[in-house]
């Protein structure tokens, strides 16, 4: 296959890779789709809030693998003399993939809003940053309990990792680009906390529960 048309094709294939949702897959065995309930997101924080923990977790497993399988098939079958880099072919095709989680062609381009994906790019593409945005994750839940903030901090945190470490033209990139598209994809959840309507994760609240209530 010429490198353009392989190129194009790696490509094309992470954004279908991406467009496999995890959360309507699993519904069909139940006959459910996760879009008319709850938030009426596909991602797995519905999927948690409206079908338990268990169903969400294997929302999470597929979500995070498919973003993982797109980044590592275009590592290992990047063709050299396109003018992209090995590298830029993964972050390229990390990147289709979360497009194709939020706009999924299999399921009328209605999807989740993409953070589990992105996870699995970088899992493949930068995984030593991964355990620092999920302790960014972690920390921003377990001390106001909103699960969407949570989410886009820790995206914010991605281009701020990515300059602080001197990062490459591809990972800055992807890590800008990323960071600030999931910082959209969650807009909503921003709007609704804003305004003061944003439903809040008590159960994670952990701190507020260790050292807020000790107060009264």
């Amino acid at each position: 296959m010429p490198p353009l048309a392989l190129t194009a094709f790696l490509l094309l294939l992470a954004y279908l890779l991406g467009s496999v949702s995890g959360s309507l897959l699993l519904g069909r065995f139940r006959n459910i789709d996760i879009r008319e309930h709850g938030s009426g997101n596909a991602g797995g924080t519905n999927a948690l809030r409206t079908l338990g923990w268990k169903f969400a977790l294997g929302v999470a497993v597929i979500d995070i693998a498919k973003g993982a399988l797109a980044a590592w098939l275009a590592l290992r079958y990047a063709p050299l003399g396109t003018g992209l880099t090995v590298t830029a072919h993964g972050y390229l095709a990390a990147a289709l993939a979360v497009v194709g989680h939020v706009w999924p062609i299999w399921h009328g381009f209605r999807g989740g809003k993409g953070a589990a994906t992105g996870v699995g790019g970088l899992l493949v593409l930068w995984p030593w940053i991964v355990p620092v945005l999920l302790l960014v994750w972690i920390l921003v839940l377990v001390s106001t309990g909103y699960v969407g903030l949570s989410t886009v901090v820790a995206a914010l945190c991605l281009p701020l990792a990515a300059w602080l470490f001197d990062a490459g033209p591809e990972r800055m990139s992807f890590a800008i680009v990323i960071g600030l598209f999931l910082a959209w994809t969650h807009r909503a959840n921003l709007v609704r906390l804003w305004h003061g309507k944003e439903s809040r994760f008590e159960r994670a609240r952990l701190l507020y529960r260790l050292y807020g209530r000790s107060r009264y």
